[in-house]
């Protein structure tokens, strides 16, 4: 029997962060320029990590994202991914990366045995990337995503944060540009975590405006349909077909969120794991592992955590009459575990 929570959703999907540092700066993740890190002894040791995923699969996870900050950042990265990769029971390992080292490392990271890449693209324009994340290291991204179908990748896809006034021009060059990778788009609506402290509900560009947009653009456009006859409920994104076959994905966790299908956690790199992308404290798995706790007694830990969860943060987020920013910056400089880029996206 499956592991689930009150809302009798089962815990199938592990983020795990393993490095909360970031060679950009998005201004919709990280609002400052300097950030007081994680110590580097708190960061989870790989054989640490592959600890804990043992667990995490013992109670019913299949499915594994490498994420950050920036997890090509993360020293002998393919090590870990070697390491995971021997693990069946693993269905899915996956990476996301925002793509600057990508080039370098996509070839190690295919030996390694990793499954997939999802690659964040919020524009194919120099300049407004460079206002977007202040680097200007374009460039490297667009080399990294080449590099991915030359290293062997399938199944690749390009996230972008749609935000009104910004880079919702771009809707259907992203498309055109992933059409030539291949790969397949995924539009996600502006969301109010983490460092977003500058985020407001009229800068969200919700799945009907970008369906509207592309149906102008494209015709009709129908939603991709499984073998079952429904579309995935447990996926982040909505998959639409365009005329002649070319598929996109939407993830409206803003306007029309997906709480009562979640069944994703994250695990910080320093061994903090959230049940929730909202929520505001977490469970420290580090800790009774360095003191010795066995395999049993972090199987109850993490079961007891996720029976209880009863999170839904976006929905709750949706239902407030006056929503401003989850977090202020404040708040940020007190916890660096409320960034986006120590827990994971």
């Amino acid at each position: 029997m499956s592991l689930v929570d009150t809302l009798g959703r089962p815990l199938r999907n592990l983020r795990l962060s393993v490095t909360d540092r970031c060679n950009l700066r998005c201004a919709y993740c990280m609002p400052e320029e300097d950030y007081i890190w994680l110590p580097r002894e708190e960061l989870l040791h790989f054989e640490e990590v592959g600890t804990l995923v043992d667990v995490f699969l013992d109670l019913g996870v299949d499915k594994v994202r490498l994420t950050g900050g920036e997890p090509l950042l993360r020293r002998d990265l393919s090590e870990l991914v070697r390491l995971l990769a021997a693990r069946p029971r693993i269905r899915d390992l996956a990476i996301t990366t925002n793509g600057v080292l990508l080039a370098e490392h996509a070839p190690a990271l295919k030996t390694a045995g990793l499954g997939r890449v999802t690659v964040s693209l919020d524009t194919l324009r120099p300049e407004r990337f460079t206002a977007l994340t202040r680097r200007t290291t374009h460039a490297q991204v667009l080399e990294g995503i080449a590099a991915v179908p030359r290293a062997g990748f399938t199944g690749t896809k390009l996230d972008t944060v749609v935000m009104r006034g910004v880079n919702d021009d771009e809707l259907a060059d992203l498309i055109e540009f992933a059409r030539t990778i291949p790969a397949e788009v995924r539009f996600i609506e502006y969301m109010d975590v983490g460092g977003a402290t500058r985020w407001s509900m009229d800068r969200v560009v919700s799945r009907g405006e970008i369906l509207d947009v592309l149906g102008h653009r494209y015709g009709a456009i129908e939603p991709v349909i499984t073998k079952m006859g429904e579309p995935d409920s447990t996926a982040p994104a909505e998959r639409f077909r365009l005329p002649g076959g070319l598929t996109f994905g939407i993830i409206a966790s803003t306007t029309a969120p997906f709480c009562r299908v979640c069944d994703r956690s994250r695990l910080t790199a320093d061994g903090m794991w959230y049940r929730c992308l909202y929520a505001r404290e977490g469970t420290d798995l580090r800790g009774p592992l360095r003191r010795g706790a066995g395999a049993a007694a972090l199987a109850a830990l993490i079961a007891g955590g996720w029976r209880e969860r009863a999170d839904r943060g976006a929905e709750e987020r949706l239902a407030l009459r006056d929503r401003a920013p989850l977090v202020q910056i404040a708040a940020l400089r007190q916890d660096p575990h409320l960034e986006m880029h120590t827990r994971g996206g």
